[in-house]
């Protein structure tokens, strides 16, 4: 499956169930995927942290209604301003795992820091935990807890598509920092080798910055989680 730019038509009937479409979005460039059930005609949207105006017009120019908001992690860039869209579009916002509530409870003075228009704290309607099911449409996606970027963070997977929208876990030739509060390098090696991979090299992936890959890809290729790297 590959990734639909917005300004693209709505879903022909005969499209395939689910399609992809990415936002970047705030002054981070962050990847708010826009997942669409062809099946219904709805909507989730996954991390939508800024820069709302421009996620609602790809929407509109999808065709097509939201019905939930996810959240891989409590970064500013990812969550700032998602308590708001969801509000905006009565809808539902779930995640990220509670160990992330402390970055969310810091909104207010990240959004000032940042430059960011005036942000609040939140409470997501579901934090979500290791095993999890999330659903939207007639889709439905598997929650997995992927602590070391942040230690509340999550992953969604979608087993039909073969698809991940991975947050800041892991990028094109690159892995997430750990250099932030409660940040954790071993965990995050953890969390790619023994959560990602055991999903397949055939996954593609969605990462919280930055163009898609695969994870056999990045096996193959990553300097830092490459499989001659860590000796697999």
């Amino acid at each position: 499956m590959s990734p639909d730019h917005p300004d693209r038509d709505p879903p022909a009937t005969d499209a395939p169930p689910l399609q992809l479409a990415i936002v970047p979005v705030t002054p981070f460039q962050q990847n708010c995927s826009l997942l669409v059930c062809t099946r219904s005609g709805t909507a989730a949207a996954f991390d939508p942290g800024g820069d709302l105006d421009q996620i609602d017009d790809a929407l509109r120019k999808l065709g097509v209604r939201l019905e939930k908001v996810f959240l891989t992690h409590g970064h500013i860039d990812h969550c700032g301003q998602a308590a708001e869209f969801a509000k905006r579009h009565g809808v539902p916002l779930e995640g990220p795992h509670i160990d992330d509530k402390f970055w969310i409870d810091q909104l207010p003075g990240q959004g000032h820091r940042f430059g960011f228009p005036p942000l609040a704290a939140f409470q997501p309607d579901r934090w979500l935990v290791d095993g999890d099911t999330v659903r939207f449409g007639q889709q439905t996606l598997r929650v997995i807890h992927t602590p070391g970027h942040t230690p509340g963070h999550v992953v969604f997977f979608h087993e039909g598509a073969r698809l991940a929208i991975v947050g800041d876990v892991l990028f094109q030739g690159s892995i997430g920092r750990t250099d932030f509060p409660r940040g954790n390098h071993a965990d995050l090696i953890d969390s790619i080798t023994k959560k990602l991979w055991p999903l397949g090299s055939d996954v593609s992936f969605v990462p919280g910055h930055g163009p898609m890959s695969t994870f056999g890809e990045e096996r193959r290729h990553n300097g830092f989680v490459a499989d001659e790297v860590l000796g697999g």
